[in-house]
Parts: C-alpha cells; structure tokens; sequence
C-alpha cells in the first residue's frame, strides 16, 4: 500500500505546501527543525486540519478538502509513536500491548506473539513502565501502535530522546520492523545516521517545501542534494554482504564495487548490509595506491563532479553500478584533472566506517 500526501497550509512566517508518494517501507522526512515535518504528520493523523489537501492510503481517502473528506483521527487506522513513549503507567507491558489491540478493526491483524517476538518484549510482559529503560519503553509503545492493526505508522523523533546506547538498543528492532511489517512508515527526524540506516525512501523539506524526494540510496549519493543534507552528513549508502570474519578481527565483506574489510561486524556469513560511506572518508587517486595502510581500495568511475563555493567539491562516484561520494577540495579535483569519465580509485580506511553506520538489510 501506498500512502499519497498533498497539503497546504499557512503559519505565520511559514506556508507548508508539499506533495510526495511513501510506498511500504520507511520514507524519512528530513530538515530542519521547523521546516514543518510534524505538521505533515499530524495532518497524516488528522491532528491537524490544512487549509487544503489529499491524504490517500493505498484506496482509502483520509483527506480530501475539496471534496470535503476528513476521517476523525479514530477512524484513519493510524499508528502514531511519539517522541516520548506515553505509555500508561498503572498498567504492565503486557497490558498496554494489549490496549493497541482493543482499537484495532476487527478481522485479521498482527499476532500478539508475533509482535512481541519481533521487538524483543517477551522477557518484559509483566513488568510496569517504570521499571524499563527508554529504548525499552520505545520499543513498547511501537509494539502497541502495531497492534492497533493501522494502515500507516507514524514515528516522529522517536529516538531524539535517548542516549546513544539506547538508540543502538532500539535500530535494529526498526531495521526488523522496516523488513517484516509490510505498512508505510514515516518516519520524522533530523539525525541523517538514523535516515540513512533505516530509510528505503527519502523527503527533504526546507521551510515548507519539498526539495527532494526518492529512493533513499539515490538522494544521499546525490550531490546536488548535499547542502541540504549537511556536507559533514553527505555520504553514500552500499549494500554488502558478510563474506567472512577474518582471524584478525576484520570482517570481509562483498559489494558490487568490490571486496571491503571493515572491524568485526557481529553478523554471520551471508548476512545483508547497509553500508553507509561518508564522503569526507573517502580518499581519491588516478593509480592504484601501493605502500599504503588503507584496506580498501575500490576502482570506479566519476559520474559527476560538483564544485562548492568555497574550496570544497563533491565528486560521486560509479562503483560497479553503486554510488558513492567523496568530499575533496577544488584544489585536489583540479591537480587529479577529474571529469565525468574519468577513472579512479577510491581509497577508504576500515576504521572509518563506524558501527552506527552498519545496519541490518538491503
């Protein structure tokens, strides 16, 4: 099912007015703050009311101002996870799983067993709110939004309020979330280390706008949408699969743009990756480097070379059919005579891709 989103509406010193398409899978909205990425969400739950606007999921219409459509917020079959949990305190885990379900429509839904089992909430059934940790108490609140049976599942900021421990508790139950629950999911949030880890479709939004919109592993390899992004954030996303884990600690992995060694990655053999590469760890050279520490080294091809207004240049980069981008200066791409065509090799410490940077699935 597809979720189709139009609306417009007036702030004062803000016009929201975006149009954009969020098939299954997680479609990230990504800005700044205030660029009004909750406002589409709460319009999405009918918190909201635009001035006008369509709100369409798969043939249900949820909105329609010119036809004067508005399904109540009960009635949308939403799913909505907030920042922080709100979870009810005098009931157990169990409890407040099973309230999801009380509002569900009847017919066929997700198993109760199914869901606790996919989030990791067995162990946690009988004990109260009070007594969990944050990423367990998110991982609560998600298992009762899945619950309600909704056609769309909204999460805004839902990891903006835990340390970085517990965000890397709680990832991989959203990568398996993203994998096994076949619902659109939008998804709110202004850390790019989450969009480009758990993101399969991508929204930029700046001041009310929509800048850009489509497959997640397209826009971040994009250097046009760079800026918007965050030039320190640019970086592409390769997909790999563990090949092996090597005696000496190092993973060996298998990509289309050839083999990378990175530090043990806890995943078996066979395993799919997503890989995220940040431009600024990516070194260029037109001759194989020979004599150097760095493990990776990976022929490609310049696609597009895009010079900033200070002395920086973003060049992607065609890897065996994946995209990759590299943040040099003016001067480097100048003294390398780069062009669309030109062959390289990008060169790529195993240390720089951190573990936040590995996630779990295509």
């Amino acid at each position: 099912m597809t979720l189709s989103v139009t609306l417009r509406h007036r702030f004062a010193g803000l016009t929201l007015d975006v149009a954009f398409q969020a098939p299954p899978g997680v479609t990230a909205l990504f800005g700044r703050s205030g660029a009004g990425k909750t406002t589409v969400v709460n319009a999405v739950a009918g918190l909201l009311r635009p001035e006008a606007g369509r709100i369409v999921a798969g043939d249900v219409v949820l909105l329609d101002t010119a036809a004067r459509i508005n399904l109540p917020p009960h009635r949308r079959r939403v799913g909505y996870v907030f920042q922080d949990a709100r979870l009810f305190p005098h009931l157990t885990v169990g409890q407040n799983l099973l309230y999801g379900r009380w509002f569900a429509p009847r017919g066929p839904g997700p198993a109760l067993e199914r869901i606790v089992d996919l989030l990791g909430l067995g162990a946690l059934l009988s004990r109260q709110p009070g007594a969990l940790s944050g990423g367990e108490r998110s991982r609560v609140a998600l298992g009762r939004a899945i619950l309600s049976n909704p056609r769309i599942l909204l999460m805004d900021e839902p990891l903006a309020a835990l340390d970085e421990a517990r965000k890397a508790e709680i990832l991989p139950y959203l990568e398996r979330l993203r994998d096994e629950v076949a619902l659109p999911i939008l998804y709110v949030s202004h850390s790019m280390a989450e969009v480009a880890r758990l993101a399969t479709t991508l929204v930029l939004i700046e001041a009310g706008q929509v800048t850009a919109a489509g497959p997640a592993a397209t826009l971040l390899a994009d250097p046009a949408a760079a800026p918007a992004l965050g030039l320190r954030e640019a970086g592409a996303i390769l997909t790999a699969r563990v090949a092996a884990q090597e005696p000496d600690g190092l993973t060996r992995l298998e990509t289309a743009a050839g083999p990378l060694w990175l530090p043990r990655v806890a995943a078996a053999p066979g395993t799919t990756l997503r890989l995220r590469i940040l431009a600024q760890d990516v070194m260029l050279a037109t001759t194989r480097p020979e004599g150097i520490s760095a493990l990776n080294i990976l022929p490609a091809v310049v696609q597009e070379l895009r010079l900033g207004d200070g002395p920086g240049a973003l060049v992607q980069l065609d890897a065996g059919g994946e995209r990759i981008l590299a943040r040099i200066t003016r001067r480097s791409a100048a003294a390398l005579n780069l062009a669309p065509g030109s062959p390289v090799f990008a060169v790529l410490k195993a240390v720089s891709v951190a573990q936040e940077n590995v996630g779990s699935g295509a």
